[in-house]
């Protein structure tokens, strides 16, 4: 094999990484894994695809060592194959979000309205923690709390918040928080927060940006 042929190796193996994030389901897997390991079926309910086509898909990932396996009895669990792997998935979110004028007007429909409502900052949210003026909501389901959450947070899933709304004091301000910075959870938990008289703000990214700056994460 001469320099041209070997060059050319090299870069299809470059290519494989690409392949495999070239599926906006690839990608949705990905953002669920970063919050922690799941099985199979915990995937497949999260993205909403049937388990064949959800198995196909982190198959697909798999071979490009991109996610990896262990076996629980009857179940497959699989994880991000490194933290740098989730990096990369933010990275590829910056870059469309950067150059793809599209990627804003998408959010923007994801989103919908109170997209540009106040946020706090990850600092601003640590000092608050520390001086304790402040109760932090992790909306996120609860096995993603318990793979890993920000220090001190209280988990209360989305679909429970409307009739946990009682056991939150309108005194206090709530600061909600999700998955990452295109996760809407925590923007329809502040919503129906304030809707109904609590103040409440959400954190300005989510779990997936908290691990990436190597910021403390507890686990249940």
């Amino acid at each position: 094999m001469g320099e041209q042929g070997a060059k050319a190796v090299l870069f299809e193996q470059f290519a494989r990484v690409g392949k495999a994030l070239a599926s906006g389901k690839r990608l949705e897997l990905l953002d669920i894994l970063a919050q922690g390991e799941r099985t199979v079926e915990s995937l497949a309910r999260a993205a909403q695809l049937g388990m064949t086509t959800a198995s196909a898909h982190l198959q697909t990932l798999k071979r490009a060592n991109l996610v990896v396996t262990r076996g629980e009895g009857t179940k497959v669990h699989y994880r991000l194959a490194g933290s740098d792997v989730a990096a990369l998935y933010a990275l590829v979110r910056a870059v469309a979000d950067a150059h793809l004028p599209d990627v804003e007007a998408a959010r923007a429909d994801y989103f919908g309205a109170g997209d540009g409502a106040e946020h706090v900052s990850r600092e601003e949210l640590l000092r608050r923690v520390e001086l304790g003026d402040v109760v932090v909501l992790d909306v996120r389901p609860r096995e993603e709390y318990q793979a890993g959450h920000i220090p001190g947070a209280v988990s209360v899933p989305l679909d429970e918040l409307a009739g946990k709304l009682g056991e939150i004091s309108a005194d206090q301000e709530v600061v909600a928080y999700c998955r990452g910075s295109y996760c809407v959870l925590a923007h329809d938990a502040v919503r129906l927060l304030t809707a109904h008289g609590r103040p409440a703000r959400r954190l300005a990214e989510g779990m997936l940006e908290w691990r990436l700056a190597e910021l403390p994460v507890e686990t249940t």
